[in-house]
């Protein structure tokens, strides 16, 4: 299967790597030989119908920061979508950078791929987020599949888990931790007894949380997982301006207190059934399922046959991200 990876930052670091790791191991097992024909960033593009070196391609951008510099078949000032015009490929691999105001330019390519017959795996949350029901539409008119089990929760497989471990099930709600990053401050604030601010810094320092936390800590970047989630498993028609949203900015290290004394922690919590959609702090009990510490996200499926199922996994992460992107192309194959 010939790949073309628009976006080479963490998460398409991390897809060339875990191909590079793993494409011996998934040939063999599969059958399914997995070539890089074509990489984008922002300086241009390199693409090669016979195959580009994962490693090599790493190296490059490490050394340079500009895949363009890939020798002999990089391309400055290429566009993505003349990439995606250029390049030959079977499944486009869409991790450019989110935008959760229009999705752009991410659903374009998308579009563009599904019109040229093309299959997509994406990790990004804007289209799916804004467009989910005209993205979903556009891949079935043109018989090609949509994966995106890395848009939530990174590593913890939660779509494909329902959809595919769960088929004789009616999924009636979801509850879930859907952040990695406000996750991290809640238990860090309940451990140390810090502040907010303090916590948030030194999260920042750490590249934990981005230097500009607001998607993070305000609850957006959860509201859309909460989109998707109610989109593809509840077989909802919703977008981000139904999700009801409260974030973490205004929790004080008493409240963490008073509530760490009755046996409780303070989490952000998304909710997803027929008539709600909601993302805000939540009292969960220690020892509870959502008790978990770090970046670490859950969700509980609560089923009318197989009652609540729980899935834990690491919601970030370069190389973490990637095993889900790396898993659907895996499912898209077989």
């Amino acid at each position: 299967m010939k790949i073309c990876i628009l976006g080479f930052g963490a998460v398409g670091k991390g897809v060339a790597k875990v191909i590079s790791m793993k494409r011996d191991e998934i040939k063999d097992k599969y059958g399914l030989d997995i070539i890089i024909t074509a990489v984008s960033d922002t300086s241009g593009a390199a693409v090669c119908e016979e195959g580009l070196d994962p490693a090599l391609l790493l190296e490059i951008k490490e050394k340079t920061g500009k895949i363009s510099k890939y020798p002999e078949y990089g391309v400055p000032n290429l566009s993505n979508i003349e990439v995606l015009n250029n390049a030959d490929y079977d499944c486009l691999v869409e991790v450019t950078p989110t935008d959760i105001e229009d999705g752009e330019p991410a659903k374009s390519h998308i579009l563009k791929a599904f019109n040229d017959k093309k299959d997509v795996v994406t990790s990004n949350k804007g289209p799916l987020a804004i467009s989910f029901a005209d993205i979903a539409q556009s891949a079935r008119k043109n018989g090609v599949q949509l994966r995106y089990e890395a848009s939530v929760g990174g590593a913890m497989p939660i779509l494909n888990f329902a959809h595919d471990t769960l088929p004789s099930c009616n999924i009636e709600s979801i509850l879930g931790i859907l952040n990695g990053t406000t996750n991290y401050i809640l238990s860090r604030m309940a451990k140390e007894g810090s502040s907010y601010e303090q916590i948030l810094k030194e999260s920042q320092e750490m590249g934990i949380a981005e230097t500009n936390p607001a998607q993070d800590v305000e609850g957006t970047d959860a509201a859309c997982k909460v989109v998707i989630l109610a989109n593809s498993i509840l077989k909802r028609n919703v977008t981000l301006k139904d999700v009801e949203v409260v974030g973490i900015s205004k929790i004080t290290q008493e409240a963490i207190s008073l509530a760490k004394n009755e046996g409780y922690l303070i989490k952000l919590i998304g909710e997803v059934s027929s008539d709600t959609l909601e993302v805000s702090p939540r009292l969960v009990r220690e020892g509870s399922p959502f008790a978990v510490d770090g970046t670490l996200n859950v969700a509980t499926l609560k089923t009318d046959l197989a009652d609540e199922v729980t899935v834990v996994g690491k919601g970030a992460g370069s190389i973490e991200t990637a095993s889900a992107i790396l898993s659907d192309i895996i499912s898209i194959y077989k």
